[in-house]
């Protein structure tokens, strides 16, 4: 094999493994084949490989292929405990506004929420570590979805019937801050912002607050929750 067939073969065999990183119940080889516009033979000699090597594995009646063991075990060394090293910066956060501060995970097209620090107000909004929240409403939710490739954040409003969103998705690129103005919840209204690790998961801090405070603290919260951000992404990748 001439060593540029070699990278062609790297090049699919990657490709394969992209696609199986969507869906955690896995595809057939026919639905593999479509997504990257590859003859089903070529998928099947690369998957059999793939396999072999622990990379993939087949489930079920159907023998659906999806991640293997193996990566799995590659991705959680050099995984960083992102919820460990954050939770000093929202608790600061927490503290200097009195408000309350999530973290939450984009999963799919949705956010969950993995940490928070509950703020000093006796008027304050609560949510619970692992509530699953929507991304089109939310302030965290939508700063997550500003970090999406232009080609999936054309996916997920075509899918959502929300064309209205693009423009307001520009805004939160341009300023990396987004708003929830009582659009999930009645009385409590956030501001949130979204950062990407190197294993390429994407998270979202946000302050979520009685509606009756939010316009005026919103705006004096913004450069302190984009500096928490950036102070969690330098932590996360080691070299603060």
């Amino acid at each position: 094999m001439a060593p540029s067939d070699g990278i062609k073969v790297i090049a699919k065999a990657a490709a394969i493994l992209r696609v199986c990183t969507e869906n955690n119940d896995g595809f057939s080889l026919s639905d593999i084949a479509k997504r990257i516009n590859m003859p089903r033979s070529t998928v099947q000699r690369i998957v059999n490989a793939l396999v072999a090597e622990g990379l993939l594995q087949t489930t079920g009646a159907a023998r659906s292929i999806k991640l293997g063991p193996q990566i799995h075990a590659l991705s959680e060394a050099h995984r960083v405990d992102v919820i460990e090293l954050a939770h000093p910066f929202l608790k600061l956060l927490s503290e200097r506004t009195g408000e309350t501060v999530d973290l939450a995970k984009l999963k799919g097209d949705h956010m969950i929420f993995v940490d928070q620090v509950v703020g000093s107000h006796r008027l304050r909004a609560i949510s619970s570590v692992g509530e699953i929240f929507p991304i089109h409403n939310t302030a965290n939710g939508k700063a997550a979805l500003a970090l999406l490739s232009d080609d999936e954040i054309s996916v997920l409003i075509r899918n959502l019937k929300l064309p209205y969103l693009e423009h307001q998705i520009k805004q939160i690129q341009n300023s990396g801050i987004a708003l929830d103005a009582e659009e999930h919840s009645a009385g409590i209204s956030a501001i949130g912002t979204a950062f990407k690790v190197a294993t390429g998961e994407i998270y979202a801090i946000s302050i979520p607050m009685p509606a009756i405070r939010f316009k005026e603290q919103s705006s004096q919260f913004a450069p302190q929750l984009l500096a928490t951000r950036d102070a969690i992404v330098l932590a996360c990748s080691g070299k603060a």
